[in-house]
């Protein structure tokens, strides 16, 4: 089951992600896949509204991880661009961050091929018009969950 959803604006895209995150309480590792400037870190800042975050959130292009810390959950953002090599990943200790509970979500995942566990959910986002098409494809029985609760209240 693809869900699929055509979002305008950057506010849309914010708000798109505060629906996101209602499905992702349990944590999980979502994949965030588009072409730079298509709204992957717009798209987190949504999440993370949603999840209760007030402050400033930035794109983790230099950093490679930002955390984010809730009562409940710890929220990861990676940003892979700059890795050249996913070997580099272990060295900073990436299979830490991916533990029972957290929420990861990866820009960039291609650049951690072989050392980033499966994704529970791969957000495509692409180009349309004055907008963008955001489809999440579910890769296991929780992001099948994920995508049947967010379809449910989306279309409500």
């Amino acid at each position: 089951m693809l869900f699929e959803k055509e979002v305008f604006g950057e506010e849309s895209m914010e708000l798109f992600g505060e629906n996101l995150s209602a499905s992702l309480k349990s944590g999980g590792v979502v994949y965030l896949d588009g072409n730079l400037g298509m709204g992957k870190t717009t798209l987190v800042r949504g999440i993370l509204r949603g999840l209760g975050y007030i402050g400033p959130v930035k794109s983790p292009t230099y950093t490679i991880v930002e955390p984010y810390e809730f009562e409940n959950q710890d929220v990861f953002h990676f940003d892979l661009y700059r890795i050249s090599n996913p070997e580099e990943l272990e060295y900073m200790g990436i299979r830490d961050y991916f533990k029972d509970g957290a929420l990861c979500l990866v820009e960039w995942a291609e650049m951690g091929e072989g050392v980033l566990p499966k994704p529970d959910l791969v957000v495509h986002l692409e180009l349309i018009r004055h907008g963008r098409s955001v489809s999440i494809e579910p890769k296991t029985s929780y992001g099948f969950e994920a995508v049947a609760e967010i379809s449910q209240r989306l279309a409500s």
